[in-house]
């Protein structure tokens, strides 16, 4: 299933959806139909786990080909939020998960040559989520290093701790696409999170796919463009720390509950890597996509005290 949160009119209230074909079927609205009771958001199907997911594909296959009345309407015509528009908990980031992205990061970022001998992992808050089309925001007072990562997006389904790397894959409820905003000279004494937390930091979408439809989440092809050109690409059997071992070793100190998303790390092709660097100005437009799950677009724009539209040289 491809899941969305989306809102039919500019004012109506976030829904859960369904994307078929070229509409969207409203998951509580289908549920009264068939005089069953279903939620009306993400969080709410997730936490239902496992027999809720299967009681949801079961009256879809019922009603498939023959919707009620009042229950679809067109994909063309909603808008998609956030597949989660505000996370419980921060999400959990993966960094120098990429062999390729360990070395370039080494050249320019101050981090080690030598590949991490255990997951390196660091936290982007709740509001830095952004859902398909939403702008990121670029505040010259505060950044001139801003720069992109797409990423695979894993999103727990039921709780987990001290889980396994065995049965790890069993706990994903489903993936999406993530992009990693990072302001690259914000790092504070080493740390991350004023870098990578800020609003809009964490562009998140267009859908969630269940586990079960992704299949080997580790042979997909994962790419980002500015402006139309390409600055990343990659397939995710190149993760050093595969999914397994993350939730694994995430799991052994921290648990993770049902919603909880790991971004699980990006490629080489980052503008901090570049020669010159390069980084996002406002009127950029950065679009980042994952094999099987979908692309979302995100226009750069000024805020704050950003009054400048003019690029920079890196």
């Amino acid at each position: 299933m491809r899941l969305v949160t989306y809102r039919a009119t500019v004012e109506a209230p976030a829904r859960l959806g369904v994307i078929e074909g070229e509409s969207v079927v409203d998951v509580e609205a289908l549920g009264i139909a068939f005089g069953e009771d279903f939620p009306a958001s993400m969080l709410e199907l997730i936490d239902l786990g496992p027999d809720g997911l299967a009681a949801l594909k079961r009256l879809l296959d019922e009603a498939r080909g023959a919707w009620p009345v009042r229950t679809t309407v067109p994909l063309a015509n909603v808008r998609l939020l956030a597949p989660i528009p505000r996370p419980r908990k921060n999400i959990f980031g993966i960094g120098l998960n990429y062999v390729e992205h360990v070395e370039e990061s080494s050249r320019t970022l101050d981090t080690s040559k030598d590949l991490p001998k255990e997951p390196v992992i660091f936290s982007k808050p709740p509001m830095a989520v952004v859902g398909p089309d939403d702008p990121i925001e670029h505040n010259a007072s505060i950044t001139q290093q801003l720069d992109w990562e797409v990423e695979l997006a894993a999103i727990i389904g039921r709780k987990a701790t001290k889980v396994s790397e065995e049965d790890a894959l069993s706990y994903v409820f489903g993936y999406s696409v993530m992009i990693d905003v990072s302001a690259r000279d914000n790092r504070r004494a080493g740390q991350w999170i004023y870098s990578k937390g800020q609003d809009s930091f964490a562009p998140f979408g267009p859908c969630i796919v269940t586990a079960d439809e992704i299949g080997d989440p580790h042979d997909l092809d994962l790419w980002l463009t500015v402006n139309g050109e390409r600055k990343q690409g990659s397939n995710t059997k190149h993760m050093l720390f595969k999914i397994p071992t993350l939730i694994s070793d995430i799991s052994a100190a921290i648990t993770l509950d049902p919603g909880d998303i790991i971004a699980t790390g990006t490629p080489e092709g980052v503008g901090a890597g570049r020669d010159p660097q390069e980084w996002l100005w406002p009127g950029d437009v950065v679009e980042a996509c994952v094999e099987g799950i979908g692309t979302i677009r995100h226009p750069v724009v000024a805020v704050g005290n950003d009054f400048s539209r003019q690029r920079k040289a890196g």
